[in-house]
């Protein structure tokens, strides 16, 4: 990924003035690491350094990130928990802690938009 789009992401430290704010200016790539050669980010507000990956269903994950996208793909459509192991060959503890994991993230990122979105007045019921 190139280095201009990191005003997709925020500062992961709680303590930091810019924690969860996008597009300040306050990232930048300061190494890669690990067989995928992720990117590490620091944040010049706090000094902070952490993955590009940190906060997401991916971070930390031992599959390679093609197979929980796959298994969070799966889901999506509509498989079960049981199929979905089966289909991309993963145990069923797996697809659920996954899950949960992207269950979390997608609240958090609902929550983050619908803070910024507009108010309308709602419409009357018919």
């Amino acid at each position: 990924m190139p280095t201009d789009d990191l005003a997709r992401f925020c500062c992961q430290n709680t303590d930091c003035p810019q924690h969860g704010q996008r597009g300040r200016g306050n990232l930048s790539v300061c190494s890669h690491f690990g067989k995928g050669r992720h990117r590490l980010l620091y944040c010049k507000a706090c000094k902070a350094r952490f993955s590009e990956f940190k906060g997401t269903p991916l971070f930390n994950s031992k599959l390679p990130h093609d197979k929980v996208l796959a298994i969070l793909e799966h889901l999506a459509e509509g498989c079960g928990v049981r199929q979905t192991a089966r289909l991309v060959g993963v145990n069923k503890d797996t697809v659920t802690r996954l899950a949960l994991l992207a269950g979390e993230h997608a609240r958090a990122t609902h929550d983050e938009l619908v803070a910024f979105s507009p108010r309308y007045p709602r419409s009357p019921v018919r």
